[in-house]
């Protein structure tokens, strides 16, 4: 028996005391990321949006099977956010098409929702009308039975079957007057439960998934009254899909009680929460830099480089890097390496050595006199740097695995390390 085909189906419970644990670890990160935002001029709070924006559209695709060009996705959004000093990519209108839906989506989030809002959205998910080769049903709820099955041809396993055609127009009816009503419940648990709610209609053909974690945006967008997202939850199960799926096939067999889904949801909140911490961190720093060097004479090649790095590129800074990056000869690199140096953008990690490596030069100052106890922890195979900072303050960074590996074969050092993650804490060091 399917949840749909019981009496009064969407009257969903939850048990209140597992729920409302991680509701309060959901908020209270919430708290502290936009207190960290708070510090972020407008243009530092639009890059870190975009660059959210940019692994919520991709994920939320590669979670069916879609692979967009994460250049394309990222170029398009800075384009409509205003964002300069991003690389341009040409994006096809398809992204443009898909990256639309999601800034209408977060940037209007108090804007009632309707059919035809929806079944706009759901079209420019299939421009041409094809899914996988298959023509389908587009900008418009779905007239035919639909099947929720894997396995090959001949060997199919049903997992679910959604509501009968006839019945979807009353079922979103429901759906869309819930989902604009002023429930007195948070916008973390409407959130998860919108989210299941629409997947359980399944009112269109195809695009169900990706519309249900955009309209899960939406309604935490409301809740935060912000048309600024800096996290999403697509990321997080795109990495853990599998056990998306289960679940969902589990709650949709069962009788009302989506306390395991809610769990399971906020848990992935919580991990976006922690992700987006990260994002911050780099934001920070890479505007902390600019900030410093700001009135350094550079080319746009240079420029351009360093923002990769300050991105977050994962690779050592070398002649050889450089060029391949630019484009460039290694002559042409090493000169322009050479002038970083010279103006204390840059800095050699081991003087002397061999092969050399750099790494940019974000505070001036040796950040060693204000770091204790510094360490490399990992966790679910993901490095992070922690610290005390000035003996009261404890420090835990994320930090790339390239980085981790280097700093304990003694070729990173400690200097570059806490300066790379941890400059944004030292700003307020003369306040402290």
């Amino acid at each position: 028996m399917y949840i749909h085909e019981r009496d009064n189906w969407t009257k969903f419970r939850w048990d209140a005391t597992k729920v409302s644990l991680l509701q309060d670890v959901v908020c209270r990160k919430q708290g502290l990321l936009y207190g960290r935002l708070s510090t972020l001029g407008f243009d530092s709070k639009l890059q870190a949006m975009a660059e959210n924006l940019t692994f919520d559209v991709v994920y939320s695709s590669e979670i069916e099977g879609i692979r967009l060009n994460v250049e394309q996705v990222r170029s398009s959004i800075a384009r409509k956010l205003g964002i300069e000093n991003v690389k341009h990519t040409a994006s096809s209108h398809y992204v443009d098409s898909v990256v639309n839906v999601m800034l209408e989506a977060v940037q209007h989030y108090e804007q009632p929702l309707s059919k035809e809002k929806l079944c706009a959205w759901q079209s420019a998910f299939f421009p041409v009308g094809y899914s996988e080769g298959s023509q389908i049903e587009v900008g418009k709820y779905r007239t035919n039975e639909e099947h929720i099955v894997s396995g090959m041809f001949g060997r199919e396993k049903i997992h679910y079957i959604a509501p009968s055609p006839d019945r979807v127009e009353d079922e979103m009816k429901e759906f869309l007057t819930w989902f604009d009503s002023n429930e007195l419940v948070s916008s973390v648990i409407r959130s998860a439960i919108a989210h299941f709610w629409f997947v359980s209609i399944h009112p269109f053909e195809d695009g169900n998934g990706r519309l249900a974690r955009i309209l899960s945006d939406m309604l935490l967008a409301r809740g935060e009254k912000s048309e600024f997202r800096f996290y999403n939850v697509s990321s997080q199960i795109n990495k853990d899909k599998n056990h998306y799926y289960d679940i969902l096939e589990r709650m949709q067999h069962g009788d009302g009680d989506i306390t395991e889904w809610l769990v399971w949801y906020m848990q992935k909140l919580v991990e976006a929460l922690d992700e987006a911490e990260t994002i911050v961190t780099t934001i920070l720093n890479k505007s902390l830099f600019w900030q410093k060097a700001s009135s350094v004479p550079m080319t746009e090649r240079q420029m351009q480089i360093l923002n990769l790095f300050l991105d977050g590129y994962e690779a050592k800074i070398t002649s050889k890097t450089w060029a391949n990056l630019a484009k460039c000869s290694k002559d042409t690199a090493i000169r322009d390496i050479q002038d970083l140096l010279d103006k204390n953008i840059l800095i050699e990690d081991i003087p002397g050595a061999k092969r050399p490596s750099y790494s940019i030069v974000y505070d001036a100052e040796d950040l060693t006199l204000f770091f204790t106890d510094v360490n490399i922890t990992e966790e679910s195979g993901i490095p992070y740097l922690r610290a005390m900072y000035k003996g009261k303050k404890p420090v835990c960074e994320k930090i790339l695995k390239l980085d981790a590996e280097r700093y304990r074969q003694g070729k990173f050092p400690l200097s570059s390390l806490l300066g790379k993650y941890c400059s944004y804490i030292a700003v307020s060091k003369n306040c402290n």
